[in-house]
């Protein structure tokens, strides 16, 4: 009789070990897709490198090297982060959505691209619909995607240096906040 319990004890501890690792990567996969749609593979900090063709805004709301707070949530910690502006911007900013070239769930309605990180945009503004190549790398498998235009706004965009709200290390030159997503501080 006791050799029977002790058997039994091992088949439900090994279903339970079992159930519990079946468990786990159900979670860890369903991370990974939440990871995807928060934008939280994003590159945080960047270069601060733009391209030669954009233009310096010249009477910027927010003048670089002064503060103020952002007021949107593109990323986890981003909303209520005090912001020092690196870099102000004249251009047209673009909502996408796009398939991952490395693979994954479309991403919709991505903010921001801007006109001179979409490949032979040149100096009109595209309608939303518009299919496009995109020529940045904000984020993991964005660099040469085939993504849609949802929206434009011709606007100053913003680069940014933050510290998240829920911690953890300070980013810098952040890519793109527009100035209706910043206040003064």
């Amino acid at each position: 009789m006791t050799m029977k319990k002790i058997v039994i004890g091992i088949v439900t501890l090994a279903t339970a070990f079992t159930l519990s690792a079946c468990a786990s990567d159900e979670k860890e996969t369903s991370e990974h897709e939440n990871m995807e749609m928060d934008h939280s593979d994003m590159n945080h900090t960047g270069t601060g490198e733009v391209s030669e063709d954009l233009k310096v805004a010249d009477n910027p709301t927010y003048e670089v090297g002064s503060q103020a707070i952002i007021e949107t949530d593109h990323m986890e910690g981003m909303k209520g982060a005090e912001a020092t502006i690196v870099g102000a911007y004249e251009t047209t900013a673009y909502v996408i959505s796009y398939k991952p070239t490395s693979g994954g769930e479309r991403v919709e309605n991505h903010k921001w691209v801007i006109q001179e990180e979409i490949k032979d945009a040149g100096d009109k503004t595209l309608e939303p619909g518009t299919e496009v190549t995109i020529d940045a790398d904000h984020m993991s498998g964005m660099e040469g995607a085939t993504a849609e235009i949802d929206s434009a706004e011709l606007t100053t965009v913003y680069m940014v240096d933050y510290t998240p709200t829920s911690g953890g290390e300070p980013v810098k030159n952040h890519k793109w906040v527009t100035e209706s997503e910043l206040t003064a501080k």
